[in-house]
């Protein structure tokens, strides 16, 4: 086994962390579109789906359904999940984020996607949630969305949004 590289200052080369085990969940209404929450902690127009980190132990579709909840209120009473990616996708942070964000431990995220319908009204969907990580939210056109999310995670979206095209309206 080789060692971990470092660099001069003793900081783990991104290469050599790994990825994070996580999870998204595209949340598509009747109309063909899907749930954007704006996030507090990122730049002022940066919108993106629910997705986080897999629990040691869970499952990808109860880590998907549990995030769903904690970041926007919606229980699996309100949705039918309809999809799941054929494999894991991953995003690589970008340099200038790599060792604040986790701690500095992983490279980016690796993720199984979920798609479902919602079933409910705009009212059960409530952002201000225990874990709150969006200030607003509103449903969107996947063309819309690649346009506001943050650009690390673009190619990630658009290779979702292809996985899941059958379901989504167009934009």
């Amino acid at each position: 086994m080789s060692p971990i590289r470092r660099d001069r200052s003793g900081r783990v080369e991104p290469a050599e962390r790994p990825y994070r085990m996580g999870v998204g969940i595209v949340l598509i209404n009747a109309r063909g579109l899907v749930f954007a929450g704006q996030r507090f902690d990122h730049y002022h127009e940066a919108w993106q789906m629910p997705q986080g980190g897999i629990d040691r132990g869970e499952a990808p579709r109860d880590a998907a359904l549990r995030e769903l909840e904690e970041e926007t209120g919606v229980t699996p009473a309100l949705i039918e999940l309809i999809a799941e990616s054929r494999d894991w996708l991953r995003y690589d942070l970008p340099d200038e984020l790599m060792d604040s964000v986790w701690r500095g431990r992983f490279r980016g995220q690796e993720q199984k996607w979920f798609a479902a319908h919602f079933l409910g009204e705009d009212a059960d969907i409530d952002v201000r949630t225990p874990h709150q990580e969006f200030a607003r939210w509103r449903w969107a056109a996947p063309g819309e969305l690649l346009g506001t999310i943050v650009p690390f995670k673009r190619a990630l979206y658009e290779a979702v949004f292809e996985e899941f095209a059958a379901h989504l309206g167009r934009g």
